[in-house]
């Protein structure tokens, strides 16, 4: 293990200077240590290892290096120059983001392929072709047998949060991707623990790897407290209520999909602004919901433990273990989502009497040492650690969205005319008052329409004078007909016989009632020569003469 120390601006460490800027006006000037001690590594084109606990800034730790080499050369169609493989959607989407002002700045395309989304834009997007491509493991793979994209032309491989990817059972996939790499090209791997799977990753796929390790793990993150709050079954809704009802953002960790969507249920008929993340929920849903917690119009988000890893909010400063994890590995994840970047935060672990064993050894294992509260619903305790408070008790009914005036389809609001003639919303006719001449639905194709007040000339050449609108003729003697012949008299064309003459339905010879003998009724319309298409109700399923190949 190497430890460097933090140089004092990012352009000391070899990056373009207008990449530099770019940092500058993001308000970034002072790189975090793993930046500091990775980006010379990774731009010189050697492996590196990096181990660093969550929020330490790995994500331009790797992305900027891969933007400064894939900007070297264009991308082909299909064949992207760099790859960055996470376990999860949210992470892909938050890498992604992360690296689109920069790499808006050097001229280099990034895309990303994760599951739950459109498979047509994926696929299109490259078509048309991307340096730099993050990815999760299995869409990725399926777009590769499709023929969708090829991983021949990659030069850098990323494995951002190995660890993850290894417990969550992508160690075949991701072999198999690596496998495809273009062989001597650089790998880059960042994890939390550099044990199991991992290992054998580094083994394989990396060549003599420079290794950083130069921030804490998440236990020791001296700007993160950790508590232990001993409650009775009986209070324990009432004290996660209590405490998703504070001032600030917050975290709370369930162990199911229906634990989140019932607790955050319970805490909006409270009168608190949650919402449940899960992996049961559609990728659309999953990322309005946490840009809604990022913006503040939601303030509690009842989350499982797909929101433990690679979620970057800022203004986190409380985690809530309302069920405990099943592993160390699990809680410290969870606790990496606040305290992040130098921030201070808390993470408030909720312990039932029959679990306080499972919670020593979960804490000792993690190597946390946790302060230990016993609580009761609405105790200053509770307040002092938590900063918890009563909640309204009226539901929480969330406001619509704003409608962006003027857009259409998929992004804007609802179209404003509504698809009518003349700007009227669809069904809506205008007055003929209001019809003017060579306007709206009274012009002609053919140039200026006379008004119909006017004068226009008659098919014998004469002219004669208009009175307006049809409804509005004179009288004229002609119109009435009643030296018309009556309905009943009048014959029918081609000498046919009146319908009262026309035999009656029994008789007819085509006729196919319940009283006619079964085997006289035809199997099958059409000619018996064609074998027939569709058989009649109740008729043979075959024709005899129907061919059976």
């Amino acid at each position: 293990m190497t430890d460097t120390a933090v140089c004092p601006v990012f352009g000391d460490l070899g990056l373009p200077e207008k990449v530099v800027t770019k940092l500058t006006q993001n308000g970034l000037t002072t790189p975090f240590p793993i930046q500091a001690a990775t980006i010379p590594d990774a731009l010189a084109g050697r492996d590196v290892l990096g181990c660093g606990r969550t929020g330490s800034g790995k994500t331009l730790a790797f992305g900027l290096p891969v933007l400064v080499r894939a900007a070297e050369e264009r991308a082909a169609s299909r064949r992207p120059r760099a790859l960055v493989l996470v376990p999860t959607r949210e992470l892909a989407h938050q890498v992604r983001d992360a690296l689109e002002p920069y790499a808006h700045t050097l001229g280099v395309r990034v895309g990303d392929v994760v599951g739950g989304s459109s498979y047509t834009r994926q696929i299109n997007e490259l078509r048309r072709g991307v340096e730099v491509l993050v990815a999760t493991p299995g869409r990725l793979s399926d777009l590769i047998e499709q023929g969708a994209c090829e991983l021949s032309d990659v030069e850098i491989s990323v494995l951002d949060e190995a660890d993850q990817m290894c417990d969550m059972g992508f160690m075949p996939q991701v072999s198999e991707l690596l496998d495809q790499v273009r062989p001597g090209g650089q790998t880059l791997l960042f994890s939390a623990t550099l044990d199991g799977d991992v290992d054998k990753l580094v083994r394989r796929y990396m060549n003599d790897p420079k290794t950083h390790s130069v921030d804490p793990p998440v236990s020791q993150v001296t700007t993160m407290e950790h508590h232990l709050l001993k409650v009775l079954p009986r209070d324990k809704n009432m004290i996660v209520t209590q405490i998703a009802a504070r001032e600030g953002r917050t975290i709370l960790f369930v162990r199911s999909k229906h634990r989140a969507d019932t607790i955050s249920e319970q805490l909006v008929n409270a009168g608190v602004p949650a919402a449940s993340l899960h992996g049961g929920k559609t990728q659309s849903v999953r990322t309005k919901t946490l840009a809604k917690f990022r913006e503040g119009r939601i303030r509690a988000l009842v989350a499982t433990d797909v929101a433990a890893r690679g979620i970057h909010v800022d203004g986190i400063d409380l985690v809530v273990n309302v069920d405990l994890p099943t592993a160390h590995k699990d809680y410290l994840h969870r606790g990496g989502r606040t305290a992040r970047a130098g921030e201070s935060g808390r993470v408030v672990s909720l312990v039932a009497p029959n679990q306080r064993r499972q919670a020593r050894r979960l804490l000792m294992d993690a190597g946390v040492d946790a302060k230990q509260h016993l609580v009761n619903p609405g105790d200053e305790l509770l307040t002092e650690v938590t900063g918890a408070r009563e909640p309204s008790w009226e539901p929480w009914i969330e406001p619509p969205e704003p409608e962006r005036r003027g857009a259409r389809g998929r992004r804007g609001g609802p179209r404003r005319n509504g698809g009518g003639y003349g700007g009227r919303p669809r069904g809506e006719r205008r007055p003929y008052g209001d019809r003017r001449e060579g306007g709206g639905r009274d012009r002609d194709f053919g140039g200026e329409r006379r008004d119909f007040g006017g004068e226009r000339r008659d098919f014998g050449g004469e002219r004669r004078e208009s009175h307006g609108h049809q409804g509005r003729r004179p009288f004229r003697e002609d119109r009435f007909r009643d030296d018309r012949p009556r309905r009943d008299d009048r014959p029918f064309r081609d000498d046919r016989p009146f319908r009262d003459d026309r035999p009656r339905r029994e008789d007819r010879p085509n006729w196919r009632g319940e009283d006619r003998p079964r085997d006289d009724r035809p199997a099958w319309r059409g000619d018996d020569r064609r074998g027939g298409r569709k058989p009649y109700r109740g008729g043979d399923r075959r024709h005899p003469g129907a061919s059976r190949a």
